[in-house]
């Protein structure tokens, strides 16, 4: 068990939804008895924070800051020479496939992306993702994945990152052993400013390919009343962008981003 990775991610979590919020709320009602302006203070900024990050409005700004990069164009695959997926997660508990585990909906998404651009480009496939839980590592369950669904074999499997920071550093002496420096990178719209950051501080020339974006597309589409209450969609998203703006955070301090 790697002790600093999982202090990393409680720190990280007492900052993100839901979290933080409720965590404002308990002080302030605590401290109602001894600062009681102090008190309400705290109780009502955890309960407007926790609505702004389950409003559809508020939480698309804040994800849509950070999905900056555009739809890969096929004249950009034409210059690349390896696709590289990253890991999101695995689903350790699923009795229904092989060996009782399988990827999460984060890593499904990016590997239905990856096997798509690989079937139009016949670019070999990296795919990036350790066990920080013990365990298959999540990169062996998207190879898994990829074959058994998609009928497509990664060529590297890199078994070892523990996060995107990682899942660079341990890719890079791969691909370069193979002369490999022009990748083409396929992660969330979300997760994709922050990991080809990585991926280039690891000396590869970034050719950026997001899916799964998060944003409401509210330029082409009708706003609906339900875009003004909170629901679970837009909670979602809260909660990923939140992870994504501290994750930049600690890779600007450590001198990455």
């Amino acid at each position: 068990m790697n002790v600093s990775f999982f202090a990393k991610k409680v720190l990280v979590a007492l900052f993100m939804p839901p979290t933080l919020p409720i965590l404002l709320v308990i002080v302030g009602l605590v401290l109602l008895h001894w600062r009681r302006r102090l008190g309400l203070a705290l109780a009502w900024s955890g309960a407007l924070l926790s609505v702004l990050l389950t409003q559809p409005i508020t939480v698309s700004w804040m994800v849509g800051a950070l999905e900056t990069a555009p739809v890969v164009a096929p004249a950009q695959l034409r210059e690349a020479q390896a696709i590289v997926i990253l890991a999101g997660g695995r689903r350790a508990y699923a009795p229904e496939f092989r060996g009782g585990q399988t990827v999460n909906r984060l890593t499904l998404e990016r590997i239905r992306y990856g096997a798509k651009l690989a079937r139009e480009t016949d670019l070999p496939i990296l795919v990036s993702g350790g066990a920080p839980t013990r365990g298959t590592p999540e990169a062996e369950l998207m190879r898994r994945a990829l074959i058994d669904d998609y009928g497509i074999t990664p060529k590297w499997v890199e078994t070892r990152s523990l996060d995107t920071a990682g899942n660079a550093q341990l890719s890079a002496p791969i691909l370069h052993a193979h002369g490999i420096q022009r990748i083409v990178l396929v992660t969330h719209a979300a997760h994709m400013t922050r990991a080809a950051a990585e991926f280039r501080h690891a000396g590869f020339e970034v050719i950026p390919a997001p899916t799964a974006f998060l944003a409401s597309p509210t330029d082409h589409e009708e706003i609906e009343l339900s875009t003004f209450f909170p629901n679970a969609n837009a909670a979602y998203a809260g909660w990923y962008g939140s992870h994504e703006w501290v994750g930049i955070l600690i890779q600007r301090l450590q001198g990455r981003g």
